[in-house]
């Protein structure tokens, strides 16, 4: 079974809008912060990407089914499981949680681009890594 990413996410009045619910767009942002922490708990940071081999990843597409909504001071968990990997890109899978309810499931696809923003091949250790986790290893 493949590894899943958790990362606990709560809910502030400055993520609502005027009835208390989560705006629509945190969601993306919530997804990206759960994100960022998993390619750092894999031993892959933004700016270690950056700083090394002048790498970084871009949202490629995102494609977001809204099912519940999630309120004022919800303790949620984005749950990251990665579906595809590739030279260049990488998909997953993002569901942002309450309990056991999905609230939301992003569809995401990362691509791999070099600091002429052209794509470029995903470092091995990090695809390995990558690769590792989508089969559970």
């Amino acid at each position: 079974m493949a590894d899943l990413h958790h990362f606990p996410i709560r809910v502030y009045y400055e993520d609502t809008d005027a009835a208390g619910i989560v705006y629509y767009a945190n969601y993306l942002r919530f997804a990206e912060r759960a994100r960022t922490e998993w390619l750092r708990d894999l031993g892959h940071p933004h700016q270690a990407m950056i700083d090394g081999p002048g790498l970084a990843f871009a949202v490629r597409r995102c494609v977001v089914d809204y099912l519940r909504p999630a309120k004022l001071d919800d303790l949620l968990s984005v749950v990251s499981l990665v579906t595809d990997v590739k030279a260049a890109s990488l998909e997953l899978v993002q569901d942002v949680r309450r309990d056991a309810d999905i609230l939301a499931r992003l569809e995401i696809k990362l691509a791999c681009l070099d600091n002429s923003l052209r794509p470029a091949r995903i470092p091995e250790a990090l695809r390995n890594r990558l690769t590792e986790a989508m089969r559970g290893n």
